[in-house]
């Protein structure tokens, strides 16, 4: 991957639905992009579309019109290169958390014994270790997002998508989790595009927030995080985060006013 091409590049995307007695636009020319080993927010209201820019990226749904681009690549369907983890975990109940994790390397048809210690060492990355040989039902919600996180990396992609993972979770649980994942993505690099319609946890994650508009979602406006790394719990209660949340929050509310 050459340093100056873009991770992703999202370039006058639209998405058009048929509909009963007509069409639905969910998104309206979109474009920004994710440097490499950069971390990225879409940041929108429920129901804008934000999942549906998360599919096209990912290959699993096809833009109307417009192109996205993957390492300087045309997408035309699902590809190794990226990680995926979802707002629920989807974890196989019959699995335990290691063949969970274990998941993408049978489907990518690689050899289990190279991968195997790969998928032991990210559960340890994230705090699972010695939770190996537990199934789904005898983890927590966090602990079983956890494990799809370990099992979107398992195959070493170099980018992450994330679809509103901890938006099920408890606030106390969440803001762990984001601490954690901001720990994986500093040692692992991914570059990384979050989903969400948390502000907070937006400018907590984020080198740059994509902000959306409601339906049909169109970009109002990226903004820069310029908040130092690493980041920790306390940077929350201080003025400049604030101030990046506040400023946020007026973007959007001004959209709804």
């Amino acid at each position: 991957m050459n340093a100056t091409t873009p991770a992703i590049e999202v370039a006058g995307v639209s998405k058009t639905y048929k509909a009963r007695g007509g069409t639905t636009t969910a998104l309206n020319d979109l474009s920004f992009a994710v440097r490499p080993q950069e971390f990225v927010s879409v940041l929108g209201p429920s129901g804008c579309g934000k999942t549906t820019v998360l599919k096209i990226i990912a290959g699993l749904v096809a833009p109307t019109t417009g192109t996205v681009r993957i390492d300087g690549k045309p997408v035309a369907g699902p590809l190794n290169e990226i990680g995926i983890v979802f707002q629920t975990p989807a974890l196989m109940r019959w699995r335990t958390a290691l063949e969970n994790v274990m998941l993408p390397i049978e489907i990518l048809r690689l050899d289990k014994s190279t991968y195997e210690p790969q998928a032991i060492s990210l559960l340890k990355l994230v705090g699972l270790s010695g939770f190996e040989g537990k199934y789904p039902n005898e983890l927590s919600g966090g602990m079983q997002q956890r494990v799809s996180i370990a099992r979107a990396l398992v195959h070493d992609p170099s980018i992450l998508l994330l679809d509103e993972p901890f938006s099920a979770l408890d606030a106390m649980t969440r803001n762990q989790l984001n601490v954690e994942l901001l720990r994986i993505w500093s040692e692992r690099k991914k570059s990384s595009l979050l989903i969400t319609h948390s502000i907070p946890e937006s400018v907590f994650l984020s080198d740059r927030v994509v902000v959306l508009s409601g339906r049909p979602a169109r970009v109002l406006e990226i903004v820069e995080i310029n908040l130092p790394r690493p980041r920790l719990p306390e940077m929350r209660i201080s003025p400049a985060f604030i101030d990046l949340v506040d400023r946020l929050g007026r973007l959007i509310g001004l959209e709804y006013a």
